[in-house]
């Protein structure tokens, strides 16, 4: 299967460039940083350029697109302007669909969790409330919009909070929570938000997955098996790894200057495992990091 994988010098991206190249034809495509992209089939495109983005389409006629590449930042930034993230996260995703309808190909985008209400409950299906409350997350909702208005072969996973060990120039909290507790440093964890985490090797491994599945036009809960806190994944990887919980230390979302304060978005993702997806557990994802 041939596979164009955006983004592909992200977080995510890195790990699905080792995961997918496996069984699959890749091309990867990136911006500002490579990561390990120019170990696989890659070049550098700015999505944003739209005759860029259709001259990859036109000479790799991909199979499906896996579109990873985003303006992730959910604390406001006067560095990235409102211009930006509507550019790179709607306006591309459109183009993107629309080359997709164009060149026949599948396009599985990679969402956010944080597009429902925080605060209507836990373990959300997804026809729970959407109220993102950070412009990332209300970017992220609205090309979910239009590659619902532009074709019907498409998979939207709302992605839960990420976790691993970033490759290269990446790094997420996580990562910098281990080495600060090995560096035997405080950290501070948040004991009132909730999610579903998943370790980026298992998000790649499930996505991998869904390309042997034949499924269109759905939206679905992509995340892990257990709800816990920022501050309860914290313990949980002391106990695992053998480090000091007293370095844990307990902090609410309110401390937090600017923060868009999501308390609960815990997500049920039996709509994933009845599409024959496995989820390992918590404590093994952590262990395989």
């Amino acid at each position: 299967m041939k596979i164009l994988i955006t983004g592909g010098g992200g977080s995510l991206g890195q790990y699905l460039n080792i995961q997918l190249s496996k069984q699959h034809n890749i091309f990867t495509i990136y911006n500002s940083n490579a990561g390990n992209c120019r170990e696989f089939n890659s070049g550098k495109v700015n999505i944003l350029i739209y005759d860029e983005l259709k001259s990859v389409f036109e000479t790799q006629r991909p199979d499906v697109v896996i579109h990873t590449a985003a303006i992730t930042s959910t604390i406001p930034n006067k560095n990235i302007s409102s211009k930006l993230f509507y550019d790179l996260n709607v306006n591309a995703t459109a183009r993107i669909a629309e080359l997709c309808d164009l060149y026949k190909a599948k396009l599985i985008y990679t969402s956010t969790d944080l597009v429902y209400a925080g605060y209507s409950g836990s373990m959300l299906t997804e026809s729970a409330k959407l109220i993102p409350v950070s412009l990332y997350a209300e970017t992220k909702l609205m090309g979910e919009v239009k590659i619902q208005q532009t074709f019907d072969n498409y998979i939207i996973l709302r992605t839960a909070l990420l976790f691993g060990i970033g490759l290269n120039h990446s790094q997420n909290h996580f990562h910098k929570m281990l080495n600060d507790l090995k560096d035997k440093k405080e950290v501070k964890l948040f004991t009132d938000q909730y999610r579903t985490p998943l370790s980026l090797k298992e998000a790649a491994r499930m996505i991998n997955d869904l390309l042997n599945n034949n499924i269109k036009s759905e939206v679905i809960n992509f995340g892990g098996p257990e709800r816990v806190s920022r501050y309860e994944l914290g313990e949980r990887l002391c106990e695992l790894f053998k480090l000091d919980k007293n370095l844990l230390v307990k902090i609410i979302m309110d401390e937090v200057p600017a923060l868009p304060k999501v308390e609960d978005v815990s997500m049920n993702t039996d709509k994933l495992k009845s599409f024959g997806i496995k989820q390992n557990s918590l404590d093994k994802m952590i262990l395989e990091v």
